[in-house]
């Protein structure tokens, strides 16, 4: 996105950073400067003769009549026509942006569909925006751990995610956070529909230093945990009665279990002890 920012700074402002034995094509032709006659509005005697004389090999015969030029004469109608042209094709992809914007609304607005399907294929008329639809509900995935067979859960800490209903949401641009990005996009979703969460789930089990480098901190440095789990949360902002009174950015609702919880046995080997609401996936 920044590079495109590049695009805008003027020609001159960048020549000054090219070789000097190639600044010629970027500075393109000096304008001719004004005579002193054309700037006190005297004509300049060279103009004059010019008006006068006709160009050379443009000598007629008397009473012959002047040789025109079709093409100056089609010229004002090819301009109106482009400009017929681009009007209509203006409006019509107009058109099927507003549309779409008040189907997002209320999409039992009778407005003609047809025009929006034939610019669909093409692909140079869809909703405003960097998303098409914007969700309205925010839900977010802990990772947790245990190693007393289920008894205490510690959270994993993110580094961008909301987490802690008290910390503030950052702003990170424009550094993409691609790993708290994804849950996002998963928790939207099923955990059948994306593998991100149990692959994660598998690589906490053996405390790999990969997946561990993407949260904030390690609850079990020492070891790693015999058992995690990942939980679902919806995340509301608090108003400003809310935020005065309890210091909170969030408030926040456990919604259940989002993916299988994992255990490790002994051996190493990895299986799934408990299920969430959905089930397990069909075979």
């Amino acid at each position: 996105m920044l590079a495109l920012g590049f695009l805008l700074l003027d020609d001159l402002f960048l020549v000054r950073f090219v070789p000097r034995r190639w600044r010629k094509p970027f500075l393109g032709q000096p304008r001719a400067m004004p005579t002193a006659e054309k700037i006190r509005g005297v004509p300049d005697p060279a103009s004059v003769l010019r008006g006068i004389a006709p160009p050379q090999g443009a000598e007629r015969a008397p009473g012959a009549a002047p040789k025109r030029d079709w093409l100056e004469e089609v010229r004002p109608h090819l301009h109106a026509l482009k400009l017929s042209i681009s009007a209509v094709l203006f409006a019509w992809i107009f058109y099927a942006n507003a549309a779409l914007l008040f189907w997002m609304f209320a999409s039992s607005i009778p407005l003609p569909v047809s025009p929006v399907q034939v610019l669909a294929r093409w692909r140079i008329a869809n909703e405003y925006g960097l998303f098409g639809r914007m969700t309205r509900t925010q839900y977010e995935i802990d990772f947790q751990g245990s190693n007393d067979d289920g008894k205490t859960w510690r959270t994993y800490p993110f580094r961008f995610k909301p987490q802690d209903p008290a910390k503030a949401p950052g702003i990170y641009a424009p550094y993409q956070p691609r790993f708290d990005w994804n849950l996002w996009f998963a928790s939207l979703g099923s955990w059948q529909a994306d593998s991100i969460v149990t692959r994660t789930e598998e690589r906490l089990l053996t405390n790999d230093a990969d997946v561990l480098a993407l949260f904030a901190g390690n609850p079990f440095p020492g070891e790693p945990p015999t058992q995690v789990r990942a939980m679902i949360w919806q995340y509301w902002f608090t108003s400003m009665a809310e935020k005065r009174a309890m210091g909170m950015w969030w408030r926040r609702q456990l919604l259940g279990l989002y993916a299988p919880v994992l255990a490790r046995d002994a051996t190493g080997n990895v299986g799934v002890i408990q299920w969430p609401a959905s089930g397990p996936p069909e075979p």
